[in-house]
């Protein structure tokens, strides 16, 4: 469990770096990473002095980033640290795109400092224990929330597919064929179709799942941690089907699950399969190639059932 925080007055706070976040893979080989870690006690002061902020409780993270809950006044927000590398200006850019509609409210960032104030959400509740196929619905109804016209110069989704559609085969064959051919092909050909579409300019949210959609005050549930992109926003149905696979144990509550999202979300069924397979192949290759063993065999299943 993270250690907690030491609340101190405006002019400053101290936090412990929990150990599991200094034990994350992502740190073990990486030396400016660890670097980061010990300077991270020392950053929330400088940015609690800054913006005028208290620690209001104990430190949170993921995979890369610490979440410090604060408060400015009497405001409550988070404070989000991300390493040195992590493409800040990115998320920032996304977040002030779309300004809280659906997503997190942003309110300061420092994209140089990796460091943004956030407005302060539930992270005891979010999509992953809401039960299918509601939660489905509820991220098709966010995709559409979000698809308001994209900036011109974001990658796009039929871009992405192009890029898989070229390189499937080889990386399958690098992997000495993990998978039937025949998936190979239905991915392929899916990949070939989404690359060759018009991809419209709504904007997507590229990495859209259960855990990063929370509850908050203004909205029931709010994204968290969007990827911009444009283009097909059932882009990542994939992720929403394979993350929580194990709870769908009959192939009809596979099926139950797309149509729940593919209704709220007004998207042709057809093009939210092209998409399961597009990214089932994706990460299925991805997480072969890093030695994963759990999520393979659940893209392999929907690769089979969708191909």
């Amino acid at each position: 469990m993270p250690e907690p925080a030491t609340r101190h007055g405006r002019d400053g706070a101290a936090i412990t770096v929990p150990p599991s976040f200094r034990a994350m893979p992502r740190w073990w080989h990486d030396v400016a990473g660890r670097e980061w870690l010990d300077r991270l006690p020392g950053l929330v002061s400088a940015h609690c002095a800054r913006w005028g902020l208290v620690v209001d409780g104990p430190c949170r993270h993921g995979s890369n980033a610490l979440v410090v809950p604060v408060l400015q006044g009497s405001r409550p927000a988070v404070l989000r640290l991300s390493p040195p590398g992590d493409d800040i200006a990115g998320e920032v850019a996304a977040l002030a795109h779309w300004d809280g509609r659906g997503v997190v409210k942003l309110l300061a960032a420092d994209p140089a400092e990796g460091s943004m104030l956030l407005e302060r959400l539930d992270p005891s509740r979010s999509l992953a224990t809401t039960p299918l196929p509601e939660a489905a619905a509820t991220l098709g109804r966010l995709a559409r929330e979000l698809a308001v016209p994209a900036p011109e110069d974001v990658l796009s989704t039929s871009e992405i597919a192009a890029e898989e559609a070229a390189h499937f085969e080889r990386r399958w064959q690098a992997l000495h064929e993990p998978v039937p051919e025949v998936l190979l092909t239905a991915a392929t050909a899916a990949a070939r179709r989404r690359a060759d579409c018009d991809p419209g300019s709504s904007s997507v949210d590229g990495d859209l799942h259960y855990e990063q959609v929370l509850t908050g005050e203004r909205h029931r549930w709010t994204v968290v941690d969007p990827v911009l992109l444009c283009g097909d926003i059932e882009y990542d149905i994939g992720r929403a089907l394979w993350s929580r696979l194990d709870e769908m144990p009959e192939d009809r509550d596979v099926h139950r699950a797309v149509e729940a999202f593919v209704a709220a979300a007004g998207v042709p069924r057809s093009r939210a399969r092209d998409w399961v397979l597009v990214r089932s192949m994706s990460y299925l290759l991805w997480g072969l190639e890093r030695g994963l063993t759990e999520d393979p065999p659940r893209c392999h299943r929907l690769l089979e059932l969708f191909a």
